[in-house]
């Protein structure tokens, strides 16, 4: 095997900082454990394997949002717990622009493969909300290296930026700035930017109970 270069060792250190620097391992861990559940009895209830959770709790790599749904799901809370900063007592929420927290290293892997889009958290102070609004970016990638996920509830996307195609339910449809698309994401789907370049796509995910 061919030995790391230090540009790969400086670019695996800052993607595990960045990891780090989310803390959502530690999130999911203190709740794990406060509800005092193993990681195999998360594995059962969210259909992961030990193997990914474990690595997600030790900040090895972030967890793509169907990832993050799942293990929501086992540990009876909505997603965006995982988000929040200490609630506001208005019913009002804004987030400044400069104040959006990046929750995905672009090229974080998961179970050994690249994620390939990295998502912000648009609201981080509304407590028990239910949407998730994301801003996502999706890379590039060729037909063969997409990654279909799949998870209960329904989606929405606005195209803001590229071109973008959506695959699932034996379609392919490719989509243009300010098209939108919605769908039920019980439904398994992948999603990749096309013409080489990543999409910038504004995200709702509503998960149901």
């Amino acid at each position: 095997m061919a030995a790391k270069t230090d540009t790969q060792r400086l670019e695996e250190k800052g993607t595990a900082g960045e990891v780090e620097a989310l803390n959502l391992g530690n999130k999911i861990r203190r709740l794990r454990r406060k509800k005092t559940l193993t990681l195999q009895n998360v594995s059962d209830l969210s259909g992961l394997s030990k193997s990914l959770l474990s690595q997600i709790e030790n900040s090895f790599t972030a967890p793509p949002i169907a990832t993050l749904l799942k293990i929501s799901r086992a540990l009876e809370v909505k997603i965006g717990y995982f988000f929040q900063d200490p609630p506001v007592s208005s019913r009002i929420s804004v987030v400044r622009s400069k104040d959006r927290k990046k929750t995905i290293p672009l090229h974080s892997r998961a179970n050994g493969v690249e994620v390939g889009y990295q998502y912000e958290s648009l609201v981080n102070s509304m407590p028990d909300k239910n949407m998730e609004p994301f801003m996502v970016e999706i890379e590039p990638r060729k037909t063969e290296d997409i990654i279909f996920y799949h998870h209960r509830g329904e989606e929405f996307l606005l195209i803001l930026e590229g071109r973008l195609e959506f695959r699932g339910a034996d379609r392919v449809i490719e989509l243009e700035s300010m098209d939108c698309l919605y769908w039920d994401s019980t439904i398994p789907h992948a999603l990749r930017g096309l013409d080489g370049k990543p999409a910038k796509v504004l995200a709702v995910i509503y998960a149901s109970e």
